[in-house]
């Protein structure tokens, strides 16, 4: 029987190992590229391969045969958490589990008393309901607060397509898109969502927006014919889920369901695991420090109460009191509210936090690998630069709200440049915008169209109304093969006609024979031509998408109103137009962006530029904002300035590099990880999905805290690996804020800077709090030991400590939350998370070893004070503790011969502890004061946190509650104090703040010295 237990138990492990090693390989092959070779094959090779026909498509029963083999073309849902064990999880995690085990060692304690005395007090079990109690209520905020279950792969079914137009034994037929099997023959158009990967076999005008897959923000052109090893480069595939956005196309599906990039991506995304936050790390940290020191003392103690001659039952009791006393009970209730009012404070300037934990690891963030497209820069292509008259004119809409000055637009070159941009164009304005800002309206028409349109809507006025005046009288759409587009235009009385044509400007510069310069034409020379070349260059430089127009007036004779004009084929001249001028359009950055980055640099965060945008571009917009600095070269630039190869340059000369995608599929783990090494600026390009995950692991392994900004699907695997995932709130698709931590409403990159100021305060306030927190401490602790090392009558009871804890202590604690950013925060380097913890060696110092004995010492005077003011002198309570607690000695004489019963000495000793309470709230009012600031004086720092102002009213209202509210004798074992007996404790108050003023004054007149290295907490 026991050798089938073992056998069944080791089948059982080597099951359970083979799952994990399966999941593991499946990951695994996800972090790979895409290999497939469907788009290289000829179209014959395609057909035997799928054992379909182009124009039959595969038989009935071939297509039912591969849905069995292969299954539905449809996402596998991945496997979601309960909410139950999502609940437990906060009741259980972290810190709780140090006070769930503080409850049970109350319960354990109270049992043991119980058994041996039937009118043992209940305190124990008192403290023990109390601390489940606290687990409980902060376990369902915390749920309450990021409540939620996986729903990252629902996001990604959304994108799914419901039908899908196949051709099967010839026959078209709409199926469900799920019964499509590799080898089908699709039909697409533009509005259809595409329901497979597939070749394309055939095309007309057919783009494809690939913005959620790639980030390329421009619809993309697809051919029938390959033009790139690369899949997602290639122009031959359409990709499952993508949008057609114009024309139609056939083809044949190569790719279904999990198999597809999509399903790559999605299967990546829900396999993907996370490790612990920064935060939770730290109070696991803490929670062992803790742990440690609560275990050694309590056990120390026990063997001392042993040695002393205690029972064994009464030392356990001690063991269990002390450990459950080093408990802090309130702290996990301040972290948690001081977490969830930051994230409220950081949803107010658009970050929305979706974990809470995650408010604290932007703070901690030393790499940001950010998105370009929408997060950087405006997510709208605007018109940045004009050239005519062989100059360059920049359109800077903040200088003139027309974007070209009046000295300008009085020039005849460029009314005929502005002529033909607004005509030769068929994007218009969405109805119903008239009171919107023209730059923010929404247009119909590609990105560079709707920037045409824009511009000339703010240089003329009203667009529409001017391209009524000169009515369109024939027009030749652009085409990928021919690169121009044409449109020929009449005055309203069809007296006279003109062409204008606009296009790629090396085409359009083809088709010229003239050029408008200075007012006049003239002939386009070998010399123009190469000015407007280097002008061309220059533009390319900055990243700029240029296009180039030209005009020709038609001659009245020949094009009269009779003329019937006719586009194909074309019968008006394409040829020897004239030259008007050049339009260059960015994404342009946003604004406050360059800002940003220069406060990331001066805060020590390396800002990492990862986009799926071209190089040109994406270097350009990184020099804009700062990612590469002025003056920074990369090796290639410097082999340009040189004139020489790239591979005679030492690469130590340069840190600041580009990097494409191509490049970067080739590159080991170790090649890249030494890039991120040994380069300062960098700029990744033409990215997949899986190499930004791979961006992202590399910067990890270097040890960095890494957040990553993404709105596509194709970042959601970058987005879950992160430290810490931002999607955007506005451009960002379901499935990348389903993935990511945080939220930006407003997709502006400055948001980001301002969470991680936001996450650095927390993290300074949480150390104050709990600082200000752990000094209570040792009052609390110190007493139980007096009790038992001296045998003292005990100078404060466990109902008086959870008062502390849980009562006064606790708005000051969470007010320290609200404390305004020191001075330094953000020239500060990120923390490094090996040595700079939450809770470290100096704080403890400073926390228990000096702010909490002072505090000790003011509870020890105020008890002694009014033992001694009733009769009892210290060295008469030294050994006092049997005799005290016994019930049947009533006759108990104190230094002055008076002879006390047990119920006046039991009054006397529960006023002790409230006035041992009393003394700890008075000298926490200077603890409150001096954990304001670890480094300015408080000065400096000021008193205008309300909040906190208000806490220190707070909890000297509460210690008046509970020492003279009728009816706490009986309910919580408090007394009334004279209000003399809140004096003792005031010099050792003003001893605390004097003592922390002039240790920061040190520290900051001594930078480095002792004082800085042992107790700058």
């Amino acid at each position: 029987m026991e050798i089938m237990r073992s056998t069944l138990s080791l089948a059982g492990m080597g099951h359970k190992e083979s799952q994990e090693e399966l999941a593991a390989n499946r990951l695994s092959n996800l972090k790979k590229e895409l290999e497939i070779d469907d788009h290289k094959l000829t179209l014959t090779q395609l057909y035997q391969k799928h054992g379909t026909s182009p124009t039959r498509g595969l038989t009935n029963n071939q297509a039912r045969e591969y849905l069995a083999r292969d299954g539905p073309n449809a996402l596998t849902p991945a496997k979601t958490t309960p909410a139950w064990q999502v609940l437990l999880k906060h009741l259980f995690q972290g810190f709780s589990m140090l006070l769930w085990i503080g409850a049970v060692l109350c319960f354990i304690a109270y049992v043991i008393e119980y058994s041996t005395d039937d009118d043992a007090p209940k305190d124990n079990l008192y403290l023990g309901i109390v601390l489940i109690l606290v687990c409980v209520i902060t376990g369902i905020f915390s749920y309450t607060q990021e409540a939620k279950s996986s729903r990252i792969m629902d996001s990604f079914k959304n994108m799914v397509p419901q039908y899908a137009n196949v051709i099967r034994d010839g026959e078209k037929k709409m199926v469900p898109a799920t019964e499509l099997v590799k080898g089908d023959l699709v039909e697409v158009k533009f509005g259809d969502r595409i329901p497979a990967d597939i070749r394309v076999i055939e095309c007309s005008g057919f783009k494809v927006d690939n913005s959620s897959l790639t980030g390329e923000s421009e619809p993309q052109m697809r051919t029938v014919d390959c033009t790139n090893d690369i899949p997602l480069e290639t122009k031959n595939l359409a990709f499952f889920s993508t949008n057609a956005v114009e024309g139609t196309a056939k083809g044949i599906v190569i790719l279904c369901g999990d198999h597809t990039v999509m399903g790559r991506i999605a299967g990546l995304t829900s396999n993907l695991k996370q490790g612990d936050t920064p935060i939770a790390k730290e109070i696991h940290h803490f929670m062992h420090l803790i742990s440690a020191w609560a275990c050694f003392l309590g056990v120390s103690f026990f063997l001392m109460a042993f040695l002393l001659g205690y029972h064994w039952l009464e030392a356990v009791i001690f063991l269990i009191g002390i450990i459950v006393a080093n408990v802090p009970e309130g702290l996990l209730a301040t972290v948690t509210v001081c977490l969830s009012l930051t994230a409220k404070k950081m949803a107010s300037k658009n970050c929305v936090v979706k974990h809470l934990e995650a408010v604290e690891t932007l703070g901690s963030t030393s790499t940001i690998c950010s998105d370009k497209t929408g997060t950087l820069t405006q997510n709208r292509m605007t018109v940045t630069h004009l050239s005519f008259n062989l100059e360059v004119v920049e359109v800077d809409y903040f200088k003139d709200p027309k974007g070209v000055s009046d000295k300008n637009k009085a020039n005849g070159s460029y009314l005929a440049l502005e002529r033909a941009a607004a005509l030769c164009s068929r994007a218009e304005f969405k109805a119903g915008q008239d009171t919107v800002q023209v730059l923010k309206r929404d247009a119909i028409g590609d990105a560079s169209e709707q920037a045409i349109l824009k511009f000339s809507e703010l240089a003329i006025g009203d667009v529409m109304g001017y391209r009524s005046k000169y009515p369109k009288a024939a027009e030749i759409p652009f085409n990928s093969t021919d690169k121009y587009q044409v449109s020929v235009h009449q005055t309203t009385d069809k007296k006279e006609s003109f062409i204008v044509m606009k296009g790629a400007p090396e085409r359009i510069l083809d088709r010229c024979k003239t050029v408008i310069l200075n007012e006049k034409e003239t002939e386009l020379t070998a010399d123009i031509r190469r000015e407007l070349e280097e002008i061309l260059e220059q533009l390319g430089n900055y990243g700029e998408r240029v296009l180039g127009f030209c005009d020709l007036a038609l001659e009245k004779r020949k094009y009269d109103n009779e003329y019937k004009f006719i586009i194909d084929p074309p019968n008006f001249p394409l040829q020897g137009l004239r030259f008007v001028g050049l339009m260059s359009m960015l994404d342009p950055p946003r604004p406050a962006v360059p800002d940003a980055v220069a406060k990331c640099r001066s805060a020590g965060i390396r800002v990492i530029m990862v986009t799926g945008d071209h190089p040109v571009t994406a270097k350009a917009i990184a020099k804009a904002v700062g990612i590469i600095s002025e003056g920074s070269e990369t090796l290639e630039d410097i082999a340009k300035r040189r004139r020489c190869d790239v591979s005679e340059i030492d690469p130590r000369e340069s840190s600041t590099i580009v990097i494409q995608g191509s490049k970067l599929r080739d590159m080991t783990t170790d090649e890249l990880e030494d890039v991120l090494r040994h380069n300062r600026e960098i700029v990744f390009a033409r990215t997949s999905p899986t190499q930004k995950l791979h961006i992202v692991e590399g910067c990890q392994n270097l040890g960095a805290i890494v957040a990553v900004t993404g709105d596509g699907v194709n970042d959601s695997p970058a987005l879950k690996k992160a430290d810490i995932g931002i999607a955007m709130g506005i451009t960002g698709s379901d499935v990348s804020k389903q993935t990511a931590d945080m939220i930006l409403l407003d997709d502006n990159f400055a948001s980001i800077v301002t969470g991680v100021e936001e996450g650095r305060l927390i993290f300074d306030n949480l150390k104050k709090s709990i600082a200000y927190t752990l000094a209570s401490n040792i009052p609390e602790i110190t007493p139980f030991l007096a009790f038992i090392v001296s045998g003292i009558p005990l100078p404060l009871g466990v109902v008086a400590v959870l008062c502390i804890d849980l009562g006064t202590d606790m708005w000051p604690a969470i007010s320290l939350g609200y404390e305004k950013a020191e001075s330094d925060i953000m020239r500060r380097h990120p923390r490094n998370p090996a040595t700079d913890k939450l809770v470290n060696r100096k704080l403890i110092f400073v926390a228990y070893g000096q702010i909490g004995f002072i505090e000790a010492a003011a509870g020890f005077f105020s008890y002694f004070v009014i033992m001694a003011q009733n009769g009892w002198m210290p060295l008469r309570l030294i050994g006092l503790r049997a005799k005290w607690d016994s019930l049947s000695i009533n006759d108990l004489e104190d230094s002055f011969g008076q002879e006390w019963t047990y119920g006046n000495r039991k009054i006397l000793e529960y006023t002790c502890h409230t006035a041992f309470f009393i003394a700890i709230v008075v000298v926490q009012w200077a603890d409150l004061i001096i954990c304001k600031t670890r480094y300015n004086s408080i000065c400096h720092q000021g008193m205008n946190n309300w909040v906190l102002n208000t806490g220190m009213v707070f909890e000297t209202a509460a210690a008046c509650f509970v020492s003279y509210c009728p009816g706490m004798p009986e309910i919580l074992k408090t007394y009334p104090v004279r209000l003399e007996w809140w004096l003792p404790a005031i010099p050792f108050a003003i001893v605390i703040f004097i003592y922390d003023e002039c240790r920061r004054f040190w520290l900051r007149t001594h930078p480095g010295g002792w004082v800085e290295r042992e107790t700058y907490y």
